[in-house]
């Protein structure tokens, strides 16, 4: 090794690998499975890669956990909870689909192909969480305007904590309340997930070694004065007050002066508590993915706009491309009006498409480290219920596909001599320079396409790293990296990323944007 410039060629672990001073954590890090109902995803896996047991333990939600009591208790208020029976025990009973844990039974478990209002849609989301206590676990991040619940429900196989070396990965939906398909597909989503965990190899997978986080609606106020079978307008896309808030979170390129709103504000101490690996938000008006950047320099709207690329585009049009090509007719790229343009293999940059500021899927990758890509998956907003199976069918394969990707990359720990994790370590590859962190445990997890890459790590404290590592398909790369401690007269600056603190604060811009309801973009992200 090189102690000057700390560089270092390191042994790089797959499989079931794991340092002997990390025995809590749990290791699963192949993707060789078999989806049965779409058998072009995976592979099968073979027996020692099928996932460790978790454990679930009491305690309340800091992010990563989730209080088992006070979560029964928001179900049925006054309602005192037993403790939850061993995870063996759960989950065998849900092969029997109206059996409870004594063998009684209970009301069928099923969704029907109708819209959910806010009531429907927490009945529905409260019948999940009851009927499957191993596998779900439903909270609020906040309130709307108008004091409704941002429900959020937790899909895994360990429900109520983080899976310590596993990825946490996010859908966000009905974000303009007036695109209702995409909260229908969220709830379709976990109603699948929850009955197929006992019979489908792949979902049993997915759910062992990824905890999903799926929220139906980010603006249920808009759902609520929204109108079935109006495929276009803006009744109902904006919250209570107005605001579109998908133009409410704090922009890359350019100061939003738009008054937070509680939604978006949810959201944003959400992602804070969580690192989510991936996400996705879901939206209707178009048939496409678009991924970031949303916004440019040159901000203002223009007929034909430029591309504004990440320094992880080729994982972002992967990213969207999985989406697109495993949907039924994303992919061929046919724009839903004569007055739009068609998008190439139904992938589009979003700034290409037409440049936003204050959107979510910047937001989420700058600040977070977050890929997120933009789901249009319907040309009408609200379109009849009876199409509703329709668009499932058309989604479905997408859905669950693109969650695999989190399981894409390089992953690992930041431990130090010691071997205790190192949180908040600034993280970079090497000329891609948006940056990451590790979390609490030591984790950290990105995204990569087959390659061979350079890992820069820097921590207050310890001496930076620079670390090469190689990217294969077949299954993610576990690097697991020791920091040293530095000596007191060692002073070594973090990694350079883009953008610098200065450009999220500062209005280094100044082109005029045009207010809200001024003008009406040819899409609806």
């Amino acid at each position: 090794m090189n102690k000057r410039s700390g560089k270092e060629l390191l042994t790089v672990f797959t499989g079931n690998a794991r340092p002997n001073t990390m025995k809590p954590v749990l290791w699963t890090f192949s993707i060789c499975l078999y989806l049965s109902s779409a058998q072009d995803i995976l592979p099968n896996p073979t027996p020692n890669e099928l996932p460790s047991q978790v454990s679930i333990q009491n305690g309340p939600f800091f992010g990563d956990s989730i209080n088992v009591k006070a979560s029964f208790q928001a179900i049925q208020p006054g309602l005192d909870v037993e403790p939850l029976q061993s995870d063996v025990q759960q989950r065998n009973y849900q092969s029997g689909p109206n059996l409870n844990l004594d063998g009684q039974n209970v009301e069928p478990y099923d969704i029907e192909y109708k819209y959910h209002n806010y009531d429907k849609m927490t009945k529905f989301l409260r019948q999940t969480t009851a009927r499957f206590p191993s596998l779900t676990a439903l909270y609020s991040i906040g309130k709307s305007v108008q004091g409704r619940d941002l429900w959020v429900m937790v899909v895994s196989a360990s429900p109520y904590e983080h899976m310590i070396g596993k990825p946490d990965v996010k859908y966000v939906a009905n974000m303009h309340g007036n695109e209702a398909v995409s909260k229908e597909l969220m709830l379709q989503l976990i109603h699948y997930l929850v009955t197929s965990y006992s019979t489908d190899p792949y979902i049993r997978w997915l759910l062992d070694n990824t905890r999903i986080h799926i929220m139906p609606s980010m603006n249920p106020d808009g759902y609520e004065v929204s109108k079935e079978g109006v495929c276009d307008g803006g009744q109902g896309r904006y919250n209570a007050r107005g605001f579109d808030l998908n133009r409410n979170f704090p922009d890359y390129f350019k100061q939003n002066n738009k008054r937070t709103q509680p939604e978006t504000e949810a959201v944003k101490e959400w992602i804070s508590k969580i690192q989510f690996v991936l996400s996705g938000s879901l939206h209707g008006g178009a048939l496409v993915a678009s991924y970031p950047f949303d916004n440019t320099p040159n901000s203002m709207f223009q007929a034909f706009s430029a591309p504004s690329l990440t320094p992880d585009d080729d994982v972002f049009k992967h990213l969207a491309l999985t989406y697109s090509t495993n949907h039924a007719k994303m992919a061929r790229g046919v724009s839903c009006k004569s007055s739009q343009s068609s998008f190439r293999r139904g992938i589009t940059n979003g700034a290409e498409w037409y440049p936003l500021t204050g959107g979510m899927q910047d937001f989420n990758y700058v600040w977070y480290g977050c890929m997120e890509v933009t789901l249009e998956v319907s040309c009408c907003k609200f379109p009849p219920a009876h199409e509703l199976p329709k668009y499932w069918d058309d989604n479905k394969a997408s859905l669950i596909k693109y969650l695999a990707e989190a399981h894409r990359g390089v992953r690992g720990f930041i431990l130090d001599d010691n071997g205790n994790p190192i949180e908040k370590a600034s993280l970079k590859i090497k000329s891609r320079d948006v940056g990451f962190q590790s979390t609490k445990y030591g984790e950290f997890w990105r995204i990569l396409l087959p390659g061979a890459y350079k890992l820069e790590v820097y921590a207050d404290g310890y001496v930076p790293r620079e670390i090469e590592f190689v990217v294969v398909e077949q299954h993610p790369t576990l690097l697991n990296v020791t920091l040293h401690g530095a000596k007191p007269w060692q002073i070594f600056e973090p990694p350079v990323t883009s953008p610098p603190k200065t450009i999220l604060s500062i209005d280094n811009v100044n082109v005029p944007q045009l207010e809200e309801g001024s003008f009406l973009f040819p899409g609806d992200k």
